[in-house]
């Protein structure tokens, strides 16, 4: 049996976003502060379990559908918005380790869509969701793939090129968890929606009548909104009662980076990152998370009586309440060791991959070229480790941070500039966050082949074409060939469904391309 020892009450406390400080996006001239909306405080919404439609021994059937509604999230007028199973956001979607899952994707808006399973290790480029695996209005998409990897915290979104922004902003994302035996082994918070929550970070701006307007918003270098909205909820609080909270944070917004704390100074355990269990506990104060980033932690309420709020802040504002309600005293303390990470050893035959992410607002791009759908920038042998050195070259008024995101893959950071990654930074992870000037060492292995992207994560600037492309190839069918999709087929689809010309339709990428001469 695993080790488990009580964590020791002199083990270091950081109080520190770790971050390049004078690249946090407040310092943006764009930067957009939350504010406080005039709405009556409201019970955090937990998106309920997608309940399978059929489970076969370790075969599991999921319909999932994009859908249109309207929301309640400020008082008046209901909010136009789109999600999975649900008006906005979504049902949450398990997954178990070792089972085998067949998806029934359906679309039901108005326009094309796809079905991206970001932190999943399943092939590309269909089964992954990308730009290559369009559902078009009325139709649907079959896809079935296998959960090989940790229990980890994952997440669906829309990944349609070059309108991905757009349809998050909507409301197309939301949570998905893995489960495993190491997992359920562990003395950890597990009932969901009462100490195990969702707790997906987004923020938007309401214009007449309650609505969202993108075009209005848009920004290339990334829209924010100045209300906080927490699982499809505005102000809301949460009705604590057990001694322990495990938070299964989620950064669910198209630019705003969260720099989180809670009231009295709180001491808070981070136990996860994207994709794996850290090996160790962390105890932090401060915890900044770019978009993209999930981070799970465990809150603890000892010491607190009923009757007692404890708030989750980003800067000075308010996120989530925690009202203390009476709990049974927890047991069995957390262990100090988690899971331990085998992570294959660099190929020494594989020379490092250099990556540079460069610029900001409509000048973004990787490796000096905007994406191209039908494009293939690398190639690399699935079952083999590779160093990669991920750049960020921006400097422009003092440079910005990019968080690095990979499809299809969990890759361990090995440094950053040299150093050590930061404490939080141990565990199997798919998205990074790079300072301006830094260097950012990273191991890479695919279990399994095909097409996958990789961009920065602030949306606008993946629409933008800081994105590229990868082909994993798989020894054992080392010809096999993949049909790309162009940005033309799918912008044309986006001009037939609304109903204009090429020349009338709009897409906050194009922009990028149009202001830099080149076509997409």
């Amino acid at each position: 049996m695993k080790e488990r020892r009580v964590i020791l009450m002199n083990e270091p406390v950081f109080d520190s976003y770790f971050y390049d400080e004078q690249a946090f996006n407040l310092h943006d001239t764009a930067y957009k502060p939350l504010k406080q909306a005039q709405a009556p405080a409201t019970p955090l919404n937990i998106p309920p379990l997608l309940t399978p439609d059929k489970v076969d021994g370790d075969d599991v059937y999921y319909t999932v559908t994009a859908q249109a509604g309207a929301t309640q999230l400020l008082p008046g007028e209901k909010t136009k918005t789109w999600g999975f199973n649900a008006s906005m956001l979504g049902k949450t979607v398990v997954f178990e380790r070792g089972k085998t899952y067949h998806m029934h994707l359906v679309n039901h808006l108005p326009e094309v869509t796809t079905f991206h399973w970001h932190g999943l290790e399943i092939p590309g480029p269909i089964e992954d969701g990308g730009c290559h695996a369009p559902v078009y209005p009325g139709e649907a998409r079959d896809v079935t793939f296998k959960i090989i990897q940790p229990a980890a915290t994952a997440w669906l979104h829309a990944h349609p090129c070059p309108e991905t922004a757009y349809q998050v902003w909507q409301g197309l994302a939301t949570m998905a968890i893995i489960h495993d035996q190491e997992e359920a082994s562990l003395p950890l918070p597990h009932t969901y929606g009462v100490d195990d929550l969702p707790l997906i970070l987004q923020d938007r701006n309401f214009h007449a009548g309650n609505q969202f307007d993108y075009r209005a918003d848009y920004d290339p270098d990334g829209v924010q909104g100045d209300t906080a909205v927490i699982n499809a909820t505005v102000n809301p609080y949460f009705d604590v009662t057990t001694q322990r909270l495990r938070l299964r944070i989620l950064n669910g917004s198209n630019r705003r980076e969260y720099r989180l704390h809670f009231s009295d100074d709180l001491t808070f355990t981070q136990i996860g990152s994207d994709l794996s269990f850290l090996p160790h506990p962390v105890k932090l104060k401060k915890l900044m998370t770019t978009c993209a980033e999930r981070q799970e932690i465990v809150v603890d309420f000892a010491g607190y009586q009923p009757g007692d709020t404890v708030t989750l802040y980003s800067d000075d504002s308010p996120l989530v309440e925690f009202r203390i309600h009476e709990f049974t005293p927890a047991g069995e303390e957390l262990p100090t060791t988690l899971t331990k990470i085998d992570y294959p050893t660099p190929d020494p035959s594989l020379p490092v991959k250099q990556v540079v992410m460069s610029g900001m607002d409509e000048t973004v791009m990787i490796d000096g070229k905007k994406f191209q759908m039908d494009r293939i920038d690398y190639t690399m042998p699935m079952g083999k480790c590779q160093l990669w050195d991920i750049t960020n070259t921006n400097d422009m008024n003092g440079g910005m941070i990019h968080p690095f995101h990979m499809h299809g893959c969990a890759f361990e950071i090995v440094s950053r500039n040299g150093q050590e990654p930061y404490p939080f930074e141990h565990g199997l992870n798919d998205t990074v966050a790079v300072n301006p000037g830094e260097h950012v060492i990273i191991k890479v292995y695919f279990q399994v082949p095909g097409v996958f992207m990789y961009h920065c994560h602030i949306i606008e600037h993946e629409d933008g074409g800081m994105m590229a492309q990868l082909k994993v190839v798989d020894p054992a069918a080392p010809d096999r060939e993949y049909h790309l999709l162009n940005h033309m087929t799918l912008m044309e689809a986006f001009a037939k469904e609304r109903g204009v010309t090429m020349d009338e339709l709009w897409l906050g990428g194009m922009d990028s391309y149009k202001k830099m001469g080149m076509h997409m």
